[in-house]
């Protein structure tokens, strides 16, 4: 019975990784989408963005996933008069990447500041349009400077995906409290499931550091 357990704790653990993994990746397109709308040269569109950023980060982030999970529902049917009832997993990986987002925006605005003003002038000296500019030339300068700020965040992401069990994913912290429930053992399930998270953030932060050399080679390369 205990590895029957320990077997539906390492799914969970699985389940969770990934809903984190899909929530960076579609966080971070989001970012650069909100910081690029931030730097718009239309006010009301740099405003209206800004003023969305700052409640994404205001929020608690529980409030965030209950009102995505709840609401969505609610808004697409008061839209199309059609109810449409939207996955756990979704509506909670559309959730976390809102809340990333949020941050890695005004992370990825910071870097993108500290970028000098020639390579911009460059760009236009070259004929090249502001938002080609601004993938091609910019942005793979932009993640050096902005990688610690993200890592940071990517460990926060990863501690938020346990907010999630509240709407019925399940991830680890629900499949941990499923089996204190049946086992009444909380120290030794919680346990594991701490470890667990101890596991992936050792591992995230080699990989961190790995990426945060190989950057700066290339940097030292292109100097």
């Amino acid at each position: 019975m205990f590895y029957d357990y320990l077997a539906l704790i390492f799914h969970a653990a699985l389940t969770t990784l990934g809903l984190a993994v899909c929530s960076l990746i579609v966080g971070l397109i989001l970012g650069i989408f909100f910081t690029a709308l931030e730097s718009n040269k239309y006010p009301i569109i740099a405003r209206t963005t800004s003023v969305l950023v700052m409640l994404l980060r205001g929020l608690p982030e529980i409030l965030v996933v209950l009102l995505i999970y709840f609401g969505s529902t609610e808004i697409v049917e008061l839209l199309t008069g059609e109810y449409i009832e939207f996955g756990a997993f979704g509506c909670g990986v559309f959730a976390l990447s809102l809340i990333f987002a949020a941050y890695a925006s005004q992370t990825l605005r910071g870097a993108i500041q500290a970028i000098p003003k020639g390579q911009w002038e460059s760009g236009m000296a070259l004929g090249l349009s502001r938002p080609y500019t601004f993938i091609h030339l910019i942005m793979p300068q932009v993640w050096r400077h902005a990688l610690p700020g993200l890592s940071n965040q990517w460990l926060v992401l990863l501690k938020d995906t346990a907010l999630v069990s509240l709407i019925g994913v399940d991830d680890l912290m629900r499949q941990a409290g499923l089996i204190n429930t049946n086992t009444h053992q909380p120290f030794t399930w919680y346990g594991i499931a701490a470890l667990i998270y101890l596991a992936v953030t050792l591992v995230s932060q080699v990989a961190i550091r790995k990426l945060e050399r190989r950057f700066t080679r290339f940097e030292r390369g292109n100097a």
